[in-house]
């Protein structure tokens, strides 16, 4: 996948359509706990309420004939309450206090006080002998709403391999979930345990304790349902919600991304020949890269006009000693046509030449790297008399462009400097604010003040030059004003003759 564009809008549906599910998930799960949670809280009050009616006489459980939940009155209506005891009344535990009291009294570690005598009644008939929903215990009591179901079903399809009926500890309250009817229910159980207190004859304080276990059964169908409705709602809101943030995601990655296409246009266009330079107005994270764009275009188109002129110079110096040789009485038809020949053929190879002169731009070039050569070579070509060059060069000083063009820069002005020099010649590489700055001095005669601009001129040569074509100059003028720098020309402070001052912006 070679688009950008592309790789980001991969990477946004990705990372919705991963985190929009997990979230969807997450809240699922949160709501499946808050419903669950609110169940058990309304088990829990259902517990208490049985065990406010519940009362115990005489190691006999009463309980009223109907309840204050109508539920638990209607048959098979989905909530069903049971009530435990010990299956025999061997597990039933006395305890032998001293008495406090010369009287008989019964207290009840849960008060039914509430309950009129009219209307509970012994519960021992009102369950099979054989209605046992654990090891040791047995059905004491049921509610009307249980008529017509088989517990002992119940009692093998428990979900998650957890009892079907927990046994918990005194005081303690225990989930689990049956399968009934072929219906999911939640189980709550919780046990407590009646105390009976009496006097004997010889006025020892006796207890006895009656321990219970009160299970409340409740049809998950609501829960379920309640689930299902959210579950409905949330996914397709979120599937809303997704088809809305990748369309956002679409249309923020079209905004985001459109510099970069009109940048790919612009470049189009300057491939085809419809553009010079990139006019678009881009964010500061692109415009210095579009502004290096158009350094480099400036510099190719100027060098490839640079590199014309040169061929065009060449040229000149080629033709002119041709037409001289061709301008010969003497000469003999064959020299002259191999002459004519000569010529066309040098016209042909420039205008070739001309025609596939490029350029190339290189950053970071080290001044040093270039002038430390051209110390060392030039003294070895003009030592009669010797010259002696001077460096005084920055040594971390950087050259953005073509280490050739540098070459070229340096090599023409420090070997004019040679030319024109007495015995000294000083190059000084440094950088100044922004620019930097190379100066090429000599101690000859300098240049007088109303050539200075003349010299840069092709085919014109100050006095103090007395070799050369007289293009030398121009072309370091040329590559300078290819790369968008100064060329200064003055007298030298320090050696009294000509100074060449470069400034480039760095």
């Amino acid at each position: 996948m070679h688009s950008l564009k592309a790789r980001l809008i991969v990477s946004a549906m990705l990372l919705i359509l991963v985190l929009i599910p997990i979230v969807g998930l997450t809240l699922n799960d949160a709501f499946k706990l808050q419903v669950k949670s609110a169940s058990v809280k309304e088990l829990k009050a259902y517990v208490y309420s049985i065990l406010a009616v519940t009362e115990v006489d005489n190691q006999q459980l009463f309980m009223p004939e109907a309840l204050l939940e109508n539920q638990f009155n209607v048959i098979q209506s989905g909530l069903y309450a049971l009530i435990t005891v010990p299956a025999t009344q061997s597990q039933l535990q006395p305890l032998t206090t001293p008495s406090v009291s010369g009287e008989p009294h019964q207290a009840s570690s849960f008060d039914a006080k509430f309950v009129e005598a009219t209307t509970a009644k012994p519960v021992e008939d009102e369950v099979p002998d054989n209605a046992q929903v654990n090891d040791g215990r047995k059905v004491a009591w049921r509610s009307n709403s249980l008529l017509g179901i088989d517990l002992t079903s119940a009692i093998t399809t428990a979900v998650h391999t957890d009892p079907a009926f927990p046994q918990p500890e005194k005081g303690q309250g225990q989930f689990s979930e049956i399968i009934l009817n072929d219906e999911p229910h939640l189980v709550y159980g919780f046990s407590a345990s009646f105390e009976t207190q009496h006097v004997d004859d010889q006025g020892n304080e006796q207890i006895t304790r009656f321990p219970v276990t009160v299970y409340i059964i409740k049809d998950q169908s609501d829960y379920l349902l309640q689930v299902n409705e959210f579950n409905q709602q949330l996914w397709r809101w979120l599937l809303i919600l997704m088809a809305a943030l990748l369309t956002i995601q679409i249309l923020w990655l079209w905004w985001t991304l459109k510099p970069l296409t009109r940048l790919q246009s612009e470049l189009a266009a300057i491939e085809n020949g419809k553009a010079d330079q990139l006019e678009g107005n881009y964010p500061t994270e692109l415009s210095a890269v579009a502004k290096q764009l158009n350094t480099l275009l400036n510099t190719e188109q100027n060098q490839r006009k640079r590199y014309r002129n040169a061929l065009a110079d060449l040229a000149h110096s080629l033709k002119t000693p041709l037409a001289v040789i061709q301008s010969q009485k003497d000469l003999s038809p064959q020299s002259f046509e191999q002459v004519s020949q000569i010529n066309r053929i040098i016209g042909h190879q420039l205008k070739r030449a001309q025609s596939a002169a490029g350029s190339a731009w290189h950053l970071g070039v080290e001044v040093v790297d270039v002038s430390d050569k051209l110390v060392r070579n030039l003294p070895k070509i003009y030592c009669q008399p010797p010259i002696a060059i001077t460096e005084d060069v920055d040594r971390s000083a950087i050259f953005k462009g073509d280490a050739s063009d540098l070459t070229e820069i340096l090599g023409n002005l420090l070997d004019n400097a040679c030319k024109a020099a007495v015995s000294k010649v000083l190059l000084t590489v440094k950088s100044v604010d922004s620019y930097l700055v190379i100066s090429i001095e000599d101690d000859g005669k300098g240049i007088d003040e109303a050539l200075h601009a003349q010299i840069f001129e092709r085919g014109i040569r100050a006095d103090s030059y007395q070799q050369g074509h007289g293009i030398g100059l121009a072309i370091v003028r040329d590559l300078v004003d290819s790369y968008q720098g100064q060329l200064i020309v003055s007298r030298s402070t320090a050696l009294d003759g000509a100074k060449f001052e470069l400034r480039f912006k760095s």
